[in-house]
């Protein structure tokens, strides 16, 4: 049964939020990670890399993959946000057009990013990723 730290949880949620696909070895209890090739399609493997998926694909039961959210979680995750902690109306109704638009991760980080609600944002976002982590977790064990 895998069972992860938080300071393990940690690690693996601020990986995925830079963009990264984590993997947990479960018998020496120690993450990998590597930029999601759905991010970076014409990203060239180093040997470490190619390594690790080999091992991945040779022993998958040794290993948990951890990936970040679908986007329609993420969107949802940004309007929750808004929904709770945005006080502004104009700039709740900034974020919320945002939301509807093509690119709605871009648009929503530009504009978050010059409002006072920052760093609460970072921290949200932040604490469901913990949460999407112990998701997966569960996920492993009941499969």
């Amino acid at each position: 049964m895998l069972s992860l730290t938080k300071q393990e949880v940690d690690q693996i949620a601020n990986q995925l939020l830079k963009g990264n696909v984590c993997f947990y070895q479960i018998d020496k209890k120690k993450i990998f990670y590597m930029p999601d090739d759905e991010d970076y399609f014409n990203y060239d493997l180093t040997p470490e890399e190619e390594t690790l998926l080999d091992d991945v694909e040779d022993d998958p039961q040794n290993y948990a993959e951890f990936t970040k959210m679908e986007p329609a979680q993420e969107y949802q995750m940004m309007q929750d946000f808004v929904d709770r902690f945005v006080n502004e109306r104009t700039l709740a109704e900034d974020l919320v057009d945002a939301l509807g638009k093509p690119k709605a991760n871009t648009a929503f980080k530009f504009l978050i990013e010059a409002s006072k609600y920052n760093e609460d944002w970072k921290e949200y976002r932040l604490g469901k990723y913990r949460d999407w982590v112990m998701e997966l977790v569960d996920s492993f064990n009941y499969s």
